[in-house]
């Protein structure tokens, strides 16, 4: 079955062929996604200050944070002393010899380095994949979940089966952003998006939905087959440890589950999953409510 996808305008390539380069796949401003930094210079320096090379505006970032550097035949990432660290695949290093395809996280923007004879099908391939992940979770997008949300509306209603959709919102998300820094909050959301993904089944659909909130999209399932795979989502992440930096996390889940009514739209279905959301709130938080 394929799956439609909302056509996405690449820019111009005119970087020579086998250059290697990192690419922004996320970032707190849309402007900066895509944002090819090319790495034939030898050394690139990445900061907040307007003399680097790499310029991210974002408080979370020092004004000379790290640097890329050419040793030989392969690059390494070197932090210069940044008071919030330089991470490649989500551990915090101090210099790292790069790998093809390693994420890079500085402060709250991700990039994603390219290297090798194919660096052009790479890179396309990274420009597709952002219209319809996200980028910091490595779940969906809202997008994408939007476009398949109708679809499976649509096979449902045709059909006559069942469909079930789950609101997830991680507890107290802003406290942990307020009193621990948003890099805490970003490991949390990380960590329960790819808890949440690994107890779903192939035709389940997960993907995060605004901010701390997750949306999950459960095919040929009733309100209490929801109910079920949410109140284990939520047992999960709430008996799991959340570690970051040396310190401990305490992370939970409200959920809130909805069975696709007769001639409902996707508004209608969001809306009924997103009011049990809220009902989970009311009631205490850390739990599963069903419409």
């Amino acid at each position: 079955m394929k799956t439609r996808v909302t056509p996405f305008s690449e820019p111009p390539i005119s970087v020579p062929r086998g250059q290697d380069c990192v690419v922004v796949i996320y970032a707190p401003s849309s402007n900066q996604l895509g944002k090819r930094f090319s790495l034939l210079d030898g050394t690139v320096m990445i900061g907040r200050g307007s003399e680097n090379d790499v310029v991210l505006h974002s408080d979370s970032v020092s004004r000379r944070h790290a640097r890329i550097e050419a040793r030989g035949d392969a690059y390494h990432l070197v932090d210069i002393g940044s008071t919030n660290g330089t991470y490649v695949n989500d551990e915090l290093v101090q210099e790292r010899r790069l790998g093809r395809g390693d994420q890079i996280k500085i402060g709250d923007t991700i990039l994603k380095f390219l290297s090798g004879a194919d660096l052009e099908a790479q890179y396309h391939e990274t420009i597709y994949r952002m219209t319809i992940m996200d980028g910091l979770t490595g779940i969906h997008n809202k997008r994408y979940f939007v476009e398949q949300l109708d679809r499976e509306l649509s096979r449902a209603t045709r059909h006559r089966r069942p469909l079930t959709l789950v609101m997830c919102d991680i507890d107290h998300f802003k406290i942990i952003n307020d009193e621990l820094g948003h890099l805490a909050g970003d490991y949390v959301l990380k960590e329960v998006a790819q808890l949440a993904k690994s107890r779903l089944r192939p035709d389940d659909v997960i993907a995060r939905y605004g901010g701390e909130e997750l949306a999950v999209i459960l095919p040929e399932t009733d309100v209490a087959g929801g109910k079920l795979i949410a109140e284990e989502l939520r047992q999960m992440i709430a008996t799991a440890s959340f570690v970051f930096e040396g310190g401990d996390i305490d992370v939970t889940v409200s959920c809130g589950v909805a069975q696709l009514d007769p001639g409902w739209r996707s508004y209608d279905f969001v809306k009924a999953a997103d009011e049990m959301l809220y009902e989970a709130k009311r009631a205490g938080r850390n739990r599963v409510h069903p419409r």
